[in-house]
């Protein structure tokens, strides 16, 4: 065989991938069978002659790489890239020469994943070859490494200890003996992470391959870690946070020192800390809506702590509030609409211990039906749809003072269970949370309807109405105390002149005679409506209210004779049958009140034992006249 036959056929053979390529032609000229094992391609394929279509994207740094080859006669890279026929790619390490004809060039082209396979194979057969030498020196480093640092290492309050390339603890410190347990005896020469770290919080496995400091020995990275857990030796998990870093002896990496440190107390304090900020934000909200109450009281400008009236019902309702304030004893007010069931339920929270604490008012009346118990008793976030953030409801609000009701004959009955648990046992439960709360919290209640009948048509519990009416109270219409509006017009009046900037706007004592002879249907509140509108029309500082007698149709100065067209009385049997029609009409326009203020005998300008003895005679009697209460 010739030279060049010899030559020739090692080229062929050789295990590297051997290609001459003419750059400037862009010219495959020649590649050997690892070549075309590389393209992806053999001899019986048809190759295509331009070199260039193996490059892909890198055709730049190819085109550069030639041009140093040329210019300097040879170059080496391990940045290129070579695409087969598959169009897959291949990183790959490239020696370059330049022929002799100054015009081609000879690649020797390798896979660099291949590369680093062999480098792997042979570093691994070189440390078997060292063996027990090899691993004396690296214990000898970590020896080395205690010698220098035994001062720091005893004097660190932080645990630290060191591990070989296999993982086995080399030395550890007095602080590591101490958080763990573990003594240097226990740990020495051992398996640190099956001694210690060997589960996660949970209890589930942690295994050695999936452990960060482990991943030192392997990457040469440092790792830092705040979110695990070493097991103690009496089995108690130890909260820590660790940095592991790799050791180097010659370039060779022999292991790691871990530094950790117990953390347990720094997440008991953070977690103490956000009891305490979330507390703040909870006190913060409850304070906020604390605040909306007490500004919405201050913009009602109701007097608190007086009732206006001298009359025996007001004296008898103050004698009632004085009783029952100071008790925590939950109180019914039952009466007519505008009666001040609210002013009395603000004048018993004035006058009770819990005064300090909010009056939180409740308008059962005006509750969807389906947010009832949010309202009650607050949502947690996403307890329903439209539950973007967590509430607390009006018995958390009122912990510590005083929930009024207002309304509570509108209670669905399906919430009046729940209602009666929190009035029997003071806990209650957020919509869509298990956590049970604790509330202090006395309750009023007030309704203008008649509860025992809704009890009898199924539609208010029997053990509810007890529950609230330990000490029921009746809110006296303004019928029943005719001798107070004089103080409640004066009481109105003075209120209107600052609301409404008209000082000196009087009000004569013959209107307020007026105003005693009229029925209120609508109250003290239909009085306070009454005098604010007066007040509006007055031109000529004085107050009027004949237009209201009229529509309410009370006064009567006399009694009313009908007569003929001719102007001649009418016959005696008439009259009488007239004289008790019109009887009849101020009995039940007086509710059955026949003498004294605002009675039937004044309206019809009798005395009061003529009006008695006329109705002995037609027999009736006025109780039968009397509103139900």
């Amino acid at each position: 065989m010739s030279r060049a036959g010899f030559e020739d056929e090692a080229i062929e053979c050789a295990s590297q991938a051997m290609l001459v390529v003419d750059p400037q032609s862009d010219a495959l000229l020649q590649a050997n069978l690892a070549a075309l094992a590389l393209l992806g391609s053999t001899r019986d394929d048809e190759i295509p002659l331009r070199f260039s279509h193996f490059l892909g994207e890198g055709l730049s740094l190819w085109v550069s790489f030639s041009d140093e080859t040329l210019t300097q006669g040879q170059a080496w890279s391990d940045d290129l890239v070579l695409v087969d026929m598959s169009r897959r790619q291949h990183a790959v390490e490239v020696s370059a020469n330049a022929l002799a004809d100054g015009r081609r060039i000879l690649f020797t082209i390798q896979r660099r994943d291949v590369l680093e396979t062999r480098r792997n194979r042979s570093e691994a057969r070189r440390q078997h070859r060292l063996g027990h030498v090899g691993w004396e020196r690296i214990s000898q480093v970590f020896e080395r490494i205690e010698q220098q640092n035994r001062l720091i290492l005893g004097a660190v309050g932080e645990g630290i200890y060191g591990l070989d390339a296999k993982g086995q603890t080399t030395f550890i410190n007095p602080a590591a003996e101490r958080i763990l347990g573990w003594s240097a005896a226990d740990m020495v020469g051992h398996d640190a992470h099956q001694l210690f770290h060997h589960s996660h919080r949970d209890g589930s496995c942690f295994a050695v391959q999936e452990c960060p400091i482990h991943a030192s020995f392997s990457d040469g990275q440092v790792h830092r870690v705040d979110n695990e857990v070493f097991w103690h030796k009496n089995g108690e998990a130890i909260a820590v946070e660790y940095t592991s870093t790799p050791i180097f002896e010659m370039g060779r990496l022999v292991g790691a020192v871990v530094l950790f440190r117990d953390i347990r107390e720094r997440q008991r304090a953070e977690q103490r800390l956000r009891e305490a900020l979330n507390e703040v934000e909870q006190l913060k909200q409850r304070l906020e809506v604390e605040n909306q109450y007490l500004q919405e009281e201050i913009k009602a400008e109701r007097n608190h702590h007086e009732i206006v009236g001298e009359s025996p019902a007001v004296l008898h309702l103050i004698r009632q509030i004085e009783l029952v304030a100071p008790t925590d004893a939950n109180v019914l007010i039952n009466g007519e609409s505008g009666t001040g069931k609210e002013l009395i339920a603000r004048a018993i929270h004035a006058s009770s211990r819990r005064s300090d604490r909010p009056l939180i008012r409740v308008n059962c009346a005006a509750i969807p039906r389906d947010l009832f118990e949010s309202e009650f008793f607050g949502h947690v976030k996403g307890a329903f749809t439209g539950a973007v953030n967590a509430r607390m409801g009006r018995f958390e609000l009122a912990d510590g003072g005083t929930l009024f009701l207002d309304e509570v004959g509108e209670i669905p009955l399906e919430l009046q269970s729940k209602l009666l648990r929190v009035l029997q046992d003071q806990q209650f439960e957020r919509v869509g949370d298990n956590v049970t709360r604790v509330v202090d919290v006395r309750v009023i209640a007030a309704t203008n309807r008649d509860l025992r009948a809704m009890i009898a048509e199924g539609r208010f519990r029997e053990d509810l109405y007890f529950r609230l009416n330990v000490f029921p109270v009746r809110s006296v219409p303004l019928r029943e105390r005719i001798d107070d509006i004089p103080l409640l017009a004066g009481h109105f009046l003075r209120r209107a002149s600052l609301a409404f900037n008209k000082t000196g706007v009087r009000l004569p004592l013959a209107q307020v005679e007026l105003l005693k002879r009229y029925a209120w249907p609508g109250n003290i509140r239909e009085l306070e409506n009454v005098i604010e509108r007066q007040m509006i029309v007055s031109q000529d500082g004085r107050l009027r209210f004949d237009d209201l007698l009229v529509a309410g149709a009370r006064v009567q100065d006399s009694p009313p004779v009908e007569q003929t067209e001719a102007g001649e009385p009418v016959a005696d049997e008439l009259l009488q049958l007239k004289l008790r029609s019109n009887a009849l009409a101020m009995l039940k326009l007086t509710a059955g009140k026949v003498s004294g203020e605002g009675g039937a005998a004044q309206l019809l300008g009798l005395k009061p034992t003529t009006l008695a003895s006329r109705l002995r005679k037609w027999g009736i009697d006025p109780r039968d006249y009397k509103r139900k209460r």
